[in-house]
């Protein structure tokens, strides 16, 4: 019976284990997973294939136009009479027969070549190009984003799993407590009313610890989602590169490297290409055209190698009015464009400057947690030690061991945020897949 036990509890500890697949990732790793398998990631990359979908269309109508046709067609008492007299007819003419018909074969092949539209064609292409252009920009800045959601989701699990462990260390030394405090009340040592609020700070160390298995569990979950991995994966945060600090000095603002503003500049342009082809309506239209027909009419007449060529022209005279208003309406695009151009530009330049003094404000916060953690480490030694000797009460140890616990987690926090307003600084100028791929 204790063997069938036995081994019901291994098969139940593989099951978990199976359903539970830890998955260890660092940052560039995680960003590097959702680039290739998340929906925000393909909805990107679908826009810049669309985009250039679209422009291979509108080069195409560059190329000539090829139609080949047949007919058969069955006549029912066709009168036929041939205009242009024959020898045989004027020998014949006297027998007054006509032939008769009751079919009609007939074969074509058609070429037509654009040559001149008012150089319609060639901005068209040039907008359609300038519109892929600024699809791949745009994919580009939302891959940018992407990479920032999930790096705030990694950092906000290695947060919580950190909090985790601390609290945990922090719950073993309660505990400790609470056992030493009880032997002591026993032996009439220690007030209950001490005794009892120690026990009541583990009991609300292990709420805290409740609440940050709790989060993390949304975190993981949340991430794991986003990642497109297994639904039970446990995603373990490898520890972050948290020494950034000599990488500051190389980060240069430059405006070209942001995607969203360059995209803005392409879609200027191919605002700018529409003006011309709204003009070119001013201009007449010219095709080149070939063919080649075949025809036999039963009985009547058959035509070989009849092949045409020449030229076409067309000039709508109505666009000449219509035309103003298309212009006009084009040139309101390319200049609410430029104004939006400036404006994000204004915008850009403010992210920046206020994500370069978030990034210092980080780095002047851990120096600042990091000297604090020594303080409360030392502040609860020498109180411990005071109230062992007699010389403050509990709630100064209580209240010191929650100082010391809550240094331990600024520190935590600041080493993390560090790297936050870091990705958060090659984001807003534009670099940061770049940074990470390198």
């Amino acid at each position: 019976m204790k063997i069938k036990i036995y081994i019901l509890v291994c098969f139940l500890s593989i099951s978990i284990l199976k359903a539970q697949e830890t998955e260890p990732l660092t940052i560039q790793e995680a960003v590097s997973i959702a680039l290739k398998n998340s929906d925000a990631s393909k909805i990107a990359d679908t826009k810049v294939s669309s985009a250039e979908s679209e422009l291979n269309v509108t080069k195409n109508l560059q190329y000539p136009d090829v139609k080949l046709s047949g007919q058969y067609l069955y006549l029912t008492n066709a009168n036929v009479n041939l205009k242009i007299s024959t020898g045989e007819n004027s020998s014949n003419s006297g027998n007054g027969s006509t032939p008769k018909v009751n079919q009609l074969l007939l074969g074509q092949a058609n070429v037509t070549m654009p040559l001149f539209s008012g150089f319609k064609l060639k901005n068209t292409i040039k907008a359609s190009d300038n519109l892929y252009k600024a699809a791949t920009f745009s994919a580009k800045n939302d891959k940018e984003q992407l990479s920032v959601h999930v790096i705030n989701d990694f950092l906000n699990l290695y947060k919580a799993a950190k909090t985790i462990d601390l609290i945990q260390e922090n719950l073993k030394s309660a505990h400790q407590r609470v056992i030493d405090f009880s032997a002591m009340e026993q032996n009439g040592l220690l007030a209950r009313n001490d005794l009892l609020k120690a026990q009541l700070q583990e009991s609300s160390i292990q709420l805290s610890l409740d609440e940050a298995k709790k989060n993390k569990r949304i975190l993981n979950y949340r991430l794991a989602t986003l990642l497109k991995l297994p639904k039970n994966t446990q995603i373990e945060t490898l520890d972050p590169d948290f020494n950034l600090v000599s990488n500051q000095t190389a980060i240069e603002s430059d405006l070209s490297s942001r995607g969203d503003l360059e995209a803005l500049r392409y879609k200027e342009e191919a605002s700018k290409n529409q003006i011309k082809v709204a003009k070119s309506k001013y201009f007449p239209s010219l095709v080149l055209t070939g063919g080649y027909i075949a025809l036999d009419l039963q009985n009547a007449l058959t035509v070989n190698n009849a092949m045409n060529v020449g030229l076409g022209i067309s000039y709508n005279l109505s666009d000449i009015f219509k035309a103003k208003s298309d212009i006009k309406l084009a040139k309101s695009k390319t200049q609410d464009l430029e104004y939006t151009i400036n404006m994000v530009s204004d915008q850009i330049k403010v992210e920046i400057e206020n994500a370069k003094e978030d990034y210092q404000l980080a780095l002047k916060k851990y120096n600042v947690y990091s000297e604090s953690e020594i303080q409360a480490s030392e502040n609860y030694r020498i109180v411990k030690d005071k109230y062992n000797n007699g010389l403050v009460d509990t709630n100064d140890l209580l209240e010191a061991d929650v100082d010391q616990l809550q240094a331990k987690l600024n520190v935590t926090y600041a080493k993390a945020n560090i790297s936050q307003k870091y990705y958060e600084l090659l984001s807003a100028q534009g670099q940061l897949i770049s940074s990470i791929n390198n």
